[in-house]
């Protein structure tokens, strides 16, 4: 395979980087060209222009930021003429209906799409143990499954596409929730005095603990937000795409409408580009 790799960002940096170690050819589109030089230096080549990198690929993945940069992008009237005979697999975090209709507008182009969503960040991008959520036909999943190995070892087929959308948006769902629960928690036994390693090990004896608390525990206590795997404004963003999904199933969104204005809240605190953990703060004021 010849890959065009657009988007190399905190995330799609590692993943480029192990199909270049795993002897693919690769050729990146970067925004900030100077993102993308890194991986020069282990072999991609490096384009001003997404144009010239998808001319470069006969598959295309994505890890961009939003649907709007994939209009941007992919979509855009020099990009989209050269998706005929393409197989174009997106990466990033988008909404089902946004993912059919990019997969429309693929196909009406004459190529082919493809949704793997991935649940973990830049340790498991490095260490190739990501969790991907494969959207797509059976026969577009064998013909993947080689190259999604290199990202993670168990890749699932979930379905068609916008069905792997569906459950990266259900997970980072969680993501919000569980942060936002854990975080006022913490603040709540913290202000009341209480030890804190007491009230961890209550958490992790109980049916109630998840390993996030774990992993964001030190970082909350330290106020330590730098260096994000995930930043809180992408966070945001995922939360609203929730939000309109729901919404158009029918479903009752109270909670969400809570998670969002207290993340909005949060970002015009000047946190979004700090780890999501960052959350704690918005909760509990230093």
């Amino acid at each position: 395979m010849d890959i065009a790799f657009l988007g190399t960002g905190l995330m799609g940096q590692p993943l480029a980087t192990r199909l270049l170690h795993r002897a693919y050819k690769v050729a990146v589109y970067n925004r900030n060209a100077e993102k993308a030089r890194p991986l020069q230096a282990l072999g991609a080549s490096v384009h001003d222009s997404p144009r010239d990198a998808v001319a470069a690929g006969d598959w295309v993945i994505m890890m961009l930021s939003d649907a709007a940069a994939i209009h941007e992008t992919l979509l855009s009237p020099e990009v989209h003429p050269l998706l005929e005979g393409r197989r174009v697999l997106n990466m990033g975090t988008i909404s089902p209906a946004q993912a059919r209709d990019i997969g429309a507008q693929v196909a009406q182009a004459g190529g082919q799409f493809m949704e793997c969503p991935v649940l973990g960040s830049i340790p498991e991008a490095k260490h190739g143990t990501l969790i991907l959520m494969f959207g797509g036909t059976a026969g577009q999943f064998r013909e993947a499954l080689p190259m999604l190995q290199t990202f993670g070892p168990m890749p699932l087929h979930m379905g068609e596409v916008g069905q792997a959308s569906t459950v990266k948006l259900a997970m980072n769902q969680l993501i919000a929730s569980l942060t936002t629960a854990f975080s006022l928690s913490l603040a709540l036994v913290q202000t009341e005095g209480v030890d804190v390693d007491k009230f961890m090990t209550v958490v992790r004896e109980s049916a109630l603990y998840a390993p996030t608390y774990d992993k964001k525990l030190p970082r909350m206590l330290e106020r330590r937000f730098d260096e994000p795997n995930f930043p809180l404004k992408h966070l945001l963003k995922d939360v609203r795409l929730i939000k309109e999904s729901a919404e158009a199933d029918g479903l009752n969104t109270g909670v969400l409408a809570s998670l969002e204005a207290l993340l909005k809240t949060a970002v015009e605190q000047g946190l979004g580009d700090l780890d999501y953990a960052a959350l704690y703060n918005s909760i509990h004021p230093q």
